[in-house]
């Protein structure tokens, strides 16, 4: 048997017996890594860039706002524009200050911040583990893939093993068959 003939591994085959079932009767999500493998297609894909393509404007707005409010810089300039409220209505305007200590206008305003920051940030997040369970799941068809066709490699060096050592037994015969030839020949010069 040469290595142009030998017979690969059947892909539905391998699916079958590492899954223990056949692949007619898996889950639908399973049955499609399964025949992307016997396909052999790419499984892998690109969570982020698929899910960003249906983002509608409210969500790229809850992103930035999440990116913006959650850096040091916004907490930094934040607490820069406090300081300074606080200066201007104590000394620079000790008089006629337009909120004068104890700043109720500026808890107000810091209160609806919150009020409407907070639940921006929630979306963001909540998006955010959307797109993490897509990628777990998306990890796990690779994995399932990745596994099928590492047991289809195991196969391959089964099979070309199994033919190695076949080829090997009959050239094995073969030698000993032209030694018991050299033997009969050295016992029986004519």
């Amino acid at each position: 048997m040469t290595a142009t003939s030998r017979k690969h591994p059947d892909r539905r085959e391998t699916a079958r017996r590492l899954l223990q079932v056949e692949v007619e009767k898996l889950p639908a999500h399973e049955r499609e890594i399964v025949e992307r493998f016997i396909a052999q297609r790419h499984v892998s894909r690109n969570i982020v860039q698929e899910y960003e393509r249906g983002v509608g404007l409210g969500e790229r707005v809850a992103d930035k706002v999440a990116q913006v409010g959650g850096s040091w810089a916004f907490i930094i300039t934040f607490l820069l524009c406090l300081v300074a409220w606080m200066v201007i209505n104590t000394f620079v305007l000790a008089k006629g200050a337009f909120d004068p200590y104890p700043y109720i206008l500026l808890n107000l305003c810091l209160s609806c911040v919150a009020a409407i920051q907070a639940p921006i940030i929630m979306m963001s997040q909540n998006r955010q583990g959307v797109i993490d369970r897509l990628r777990a799941h998306n990890d796990y068809e690779v994995n399932v893939k990745a596994e099928l066709e590492i047991m289809q490699v195991h196969e391959k060096l089964n099979d070309l093993r199994e033919s190695d050592w076949s080829t090997l037994v009959e050239l094995q015969n073969q030698q000993i068959e032209l030694l018991r030839q050299l033997l009969q020949r050295n016992q029986n010069p004519d």
